[in-house]
C-alpha cells in the first residue's frame, strides 16, 4: 500500500507529488530524499496528496520518497554548497572567455550528482554546447543550461520585500500570476514604477491578489460615466471607492458629492474600466508571467 505526498523540491521550489511506503507515515515539514525525473534530490513535505491538491500540481506523480534523510545525506548536501561555488566560478569564467551573451544567475548540484543544473538570462538564443562541453569535462557530470526570467531570478535570490516580509515568490507561490497595470488602477494604488515594481522590476505579485475581490465588488457598483439620482438630484459617476462601495457624484452645476451606492438610482449605464477600446495593452500595462526558454542538456 501507498501513501501519496505533495512535496517542494529543488532550487526553484517546484512542487510535485510523490509516492512512500505505508510502513512509514510523513508529516508536514518533514525533509526526505525524493527520486523523479530529474534525479535524488532533497525535499519537503508539504501535505498528503488528495484530489484537491492534484488540481494544483502539473501532472500525476513525480517519483517516489527514497529515504528520511541520513547524516551522510546531510553532509553531502553541505558539500555540495560549496561545489557550487566554485561550480558558478568556473561556468562565469568560460562564460566570459567566450564571450557568450549570457548572465549567469544560479547553480544547482543535485543530492545524487546525476546532473548541475546552471540558470541563467539571455535577451537571444545563446549557442553554448562548447561551453557544456567545457563544464562536463571538468564537473564530470551532466549539466543542464536552463533559462529563466526575471522573476525567476528573484524567486532564486531576492531575500525581502518593501512589506518587510519574505518575497511571496520564493515562499508560498508556485506559479507566477499574471500582473497587469491595470490592477493597479483599479486599486487606485500609485502608479510609480518605484512603489508597484517588486524585486525583479516587474509589477508585483501582491496586485493580482485582490483584483478579484475588487472587480467582484465593482461590477457592483454603476460605472463611471452612469447617469445616476441621489437625494441631492440627479448627476454623472466620476469616481469609485470600490472597497467602501461609495462613488463620487458631479451634478450639472459642478457640485461633487460623495454617495453610497445603496442610496442612488442608475439611470444610464457608462463604461467600466477597461472597456474603452485599445486600453488592454495600454499605459505600461505588462504581462508578468515569464517563458523559462526551456532546458539544454
Amino acid at each position: 500500500m501507498e501513501n501519496r505526498y505533495v512535496v517542494r523540491f529543488g532550487r526553484m521550489r517546484h512542487l510535485g507529488e510523490f509516492t512512500g511506503l505505508s510502513e512509514h507515515v510523513h508529516s508536514r515539514g518533514d525533509a526526505v530524499v525524493v527520486r523523479g525525473d530529474r534525479g535524488t534530490e532533497m525535499g519537503e513535505v508539504l501535505c498528503a496528496a488528495t484530489e484537491t491538491t492534484a488540481r494544483f500540481l502539473s501532472r500525476g506523480p513525480l517519483g517516489e520518497i527514497a529515504r528520511i534523510p541520513t547524516p551522510q545525506d546531510r553532509l553531502i548536501q553541505e558539500r555540495a554548497t560549496e561545489e557550487e561555488r566554485a561550480a558558478f566560478t568556473t561556468c562565469h569564467e568560460r562564460i566570459t572567455d567566450r564571450k557568450l551573451q549570457m548572465d549567469l544567475v544560479d547553480v544547482e548540484i543535485l543530492l545524487g550528482r546525476e546532473r548541475v543544473i546552471f540558470y541563467y538570462l539571455a535577451e537571444k538564443r545563446v549557442d553554448f554546447r562548447e561551453l557544456v562541453k567545457d563544464l562536463a569535462r571538468v564537473l564530470r557530470t551532466r549539466i543542464e543550461m536552463r533559462q529563466i526570467g526575471v522573476r525567476d531570478e528573484a524567486k532564486l535570490l531576492a531575500d525581502y520585500g518593501d512589506c518587510g516580509k519574505p518575497v511571496c515568490c520564493n515562499t508560498h507561490l508556485s506559479e507566477m500570476p499574471p500582473v497587469s497595470m491595470k490592477m493597479a488602477k483599479l486599486q487606485k494604488t500609485t502608479l510609480d514604477p518605484s512603489k508597484i515594481s517588486g524585486r525583479c522590476g516587474r509589477l508585483k505579485c501582491c496586485l493580482r491578489y485582490e483584483y478579484d475581490t475588487y472587480r467582484e465588488v465593482e461590477r457592483t457598483l454603476p460605472a463611471v460615466g452612469s447617469r445616476v439620482r441621489t437625494p441631492k438630484g440627479e448627476g454623472r459617476v466620476t469616481a469609485q471607492d470600490v472597497l467602501a462601495k461609495k462613488l463620487v457624484v458631479e451634478f450639472d452645476d459642478h457640485r461633487r458629492i460623495i454617495v453610497s451606492s445603496s442610496e442612488l438610482e442608475v439611470l444610464s449605464s457608462g463604461k467600466r474600466q477597461g472597456e474603452a477600446a485599445g486600453e488592454s495593452r495600454t499605459d505600461g500595462e505588462q504581462e508578468s508571467s515569464e517563458n523559462d526558454g526551456g532546458a539544454w542538456n
